[in-house]
C-alpha cells in the first residue's frame, strides 16, 4: 500500500468522524413548493420547530403558527406570477393542506374566506400579525 493511499483513507476516516460528531439541527420539513416552467423554485414553506416558514425568491418570507397564512401568502405569490403570465406550479403536501383546515375550522371560517380577509388586510396597508407572526 503506498503511502498516499493510506493518507488519503486516514483523512476520509478523519472527515467521516468530524461529520458524526457535529451536532445535528433541527428538522426541516419542506411542505410546499412554487416552480416555474423550467424547475426553478420560487417559493416555499417548511416546518421547523414547529413553526411554518415562508421562503420567496430566495429569501424567508417570514414565520407564523398558521399554516392557513403561509399558504395563502404563497398562493398569493402564484397568483402574481400567473398575472405576469408565467407558467407556474404550486404543490402542497397533505400534511400542510391538513394544518390548514384544521387551521381555518379553528377561527370558524372556510378558507376562501380566510384569504378574503387576509388580502383585505394586505390591501389596507397594516398587517397586523396574528398570534406568534412575525413578519419580515
Amino acid at each position: 500500500m503506498s503511502i498516499q493511499s493510506k493518507a488519503r483513507r486516514d483523512a476520509r476516516r478523519r472527515k467521516a468522524a468530524k461529520a458524526a460528531a457535529m451536532p445535528k439541527g433541527p428538522a426541516i420539513e419542506p411542505h410546499a413548493d412554487l416552480r416555474d416552467g423550467a424547475g426553478t423554485l420560487l417559493g416555499g414553506i417548511v416546518r421547523r420547530d414547529g413553526e411554518w416558514t415562508l421562503g420567496l425568491g430566495g429569501r424567508i418570507a417570514g414565520t407564523s403558527d398558521s399554516a392557513a397564512r403561509v399558504l395563502a401568502l404563497l398562493q398569493r405569490a402564484r397568483d402574481h406570477y400567473v398575472r405576469e403570465g408565467r407558467d407556474v406550479a404550486l404543490k402542497v403536501s397533505p400534511a400542510l393542506a391538513t394544518a390548514v383546515r384544521a387551521d381555518v375550522d379553528a377561527r370558524g371560517v372556510s378558507f376562501d374566506a380566510f384569504k378574503a380577509a387576509l388580502e383585505a388586510e394586505l390591501a389596507a396597508g397594516t398587517p397586523a400579525a396574528a398570534d406568534g407572526d412575525v413578519v419580515h
